[in-house]
């Protein structure tokens, strides 16, 4: 019994030690991802400085995120897939060592050639980053805590973003210029990536302990709690016949897109509109993440008391709420308030993310077992990025043309669409579950 407990204590101190490497590993992403949103106000001023009208910058910056969300795109769908065959520390640890490197590269350029090309290969390499975390987890965590522990990860990208923005706005505000904001981001990633090379382990197994079992009802198989990869073309078929699994890569791209465009140009909207500052901005971005963050450690630990048709319910209502709140932001005169907008954005946050983050979380685990959840997620996020290309370029183009007003209505349309899919999803949910079906 007393060397039952000491296993039981001993893995759970790893797993607290993995899940915080994880956190911090994948915010040091963030740190070099957020920094193209924080800094675009920034470069769009040096650009018009250089001749280059405000308007004709702010599109091919535009142009330029939409390039990389396609080139991230792609990306996921082959680094889900190397993730489950390389391991997930590997695939973390090569992503980690792309951004550090592209990130610089990108703060070394003078023009839209070598900002497209560093933008691009830095995005194409932090694709592999999520697929990894979700692999350790498939192999640290049981099925019963999918849904807290993705959640509690999930905090990486969403208050590690919140504080990457915040600290990006400080240094802002203390005169930095984005090229030093970039290097400055590349350089606490290199920090991050030393500390991971020596902590961050593959699974129990590397410190003596068994693997939490998988979920049962996964799309693998019953052999599922074997790590052993399959043949890609069975994982791809076992998803491709999934009902459940195909709305949810429907509802990955509607999600993404909505919370890209937010990622995206928050900073600018709220300078070019609301009127703060660029160092204010910066810094009030950082609420749509931290109020994510809330939603998703509430929506995680709710799904895993609900059972299974919890997360499809959770996505449903958040998606519905959405709605309303992008809806207000598109035909509400805010009469010069500046609270009101942001706090609307927040709001978006709040019903928006939690459900967003099951996608490539908690539902790519459970599809996907140990075999194959780093390519469930991988496929999950390509798709969903997919739609995200739409982010950059488009909503720049309805914005210019329509206002912000007119691009909020048009992120509402997406929202309602994607609320059918969720209802969809819910009736699939609550269907009696068959063996490979979900």
């Amino acid at each position: 019994m007393n060397l039952e407990n000491n296993s039981s204590t001993r893995l759970l101190r790893w797993q607290m030690l993995t899940v915080a490497l994880l956190i911090v590993g994948y915010a040091g992403y963030y740190l070099c991802r957020s920094n193209f949103s924080v800094a675009l106000p920034l470069m769009i001023d040096e650009l018009a400085a250089k001749g280059i009208s405000a308007a004709d910058a702010k599109v091919r910056l535009g142009t330029i995120a939409s390039f990389g969300v396609f080139a991230y795109a792609i990306g996921k769908f082959f680094s889900g897939t190397l993730a489950d065959y390389l391991g997930g520390r590997r695939t973390f640890l090569l992503g980690t060592a792309g951004a550090i490197c592209f990130t610089a590269l990108f703060a070394m350029g003078g023009g839209f050639p070598l900002f497209t090309f560093a933008w691009l290969l830095n995005r194409v390499l932090q694709s592999m980053g999520w697929p990894g975390a979700v692999k350790l987890a498939s192999r640290w965590f049981s099925y019963s805590a999918y849904g807290t522990a993705m959640g509690i990860i999930s905090q990486s990208y969403l208050f590690g973003d919140a504080a990457a923005r915040q600290f990006m706005g400080w240094l802002i505000q203390q005169g930095v210029g984005w090229r030093g904001v970039f290097f400055v981001a590349a350089g606490v990633m290199l920090a991050i990536f030393i500390i991971m090379l020596f902590l961050l382990k593959e699974s129990p197994r590397d410190i003596g302990l068994p693997e939490p079992p998988a979920n049962p009802d996964n799309l693998i198989g019953n052999n599922a709690d074997n790590a052993k990869p399959l043949v890609f073309k069975t994982l791809l078929l076992a998803f491709l016949r999934s009902p459940a699994f195909l709305i949810v890569c429907v509802l990955s791209l509607g999600c993404t897109l909505l919370r890209e465009t937010f990622n995206t140009w928050t900073p600018t909207y709220f300078t070019q509109v609301v009127g703060l500052t660029k160092a204010e901005a910066a810094s009030k971005s950082a609420l749509f993440p931290f109020f994510g963050g809330v939603s998703v450690l509430l929506a995680g630990f709710i799904s895993d008391k609900l059972g299974r048709g919890g997360r499809a319910m959770i996505i449903l209502i958040g998606l519905l709420l959405s709605c309303v709140g992008l809806l207000a932001l598109g035909n509400f005169n805010f009469a010069g308030s500046a609270s009101i907008p942001i706090w609307l954005v927040s709001a978006v946050a709040f019903t928006l993310i939690g459900p967003y983050s099951y996608l490539a979380g908690a539902l790519s685990l459970d599809f996907g077992g140990k075999q194959g959840s780093a390519t469930a997620a991988g496929i999950i996020d390509g798709v969903g990025y997919l739609g995200g290309v739409l982010a950059g370029d488009s909503i720049a183009r309805i914005s210019v043309a329509y206002g912000w007003q007119g691009a909020f209505n048009a992120l509402a349309i997406v929202a309602v669409l994607s609320s059918l899919a969720a209802l969809v999803f819910l009736i699939n949910q609550r269907r009696p579950v068959q063996y490979g079906e979900r």
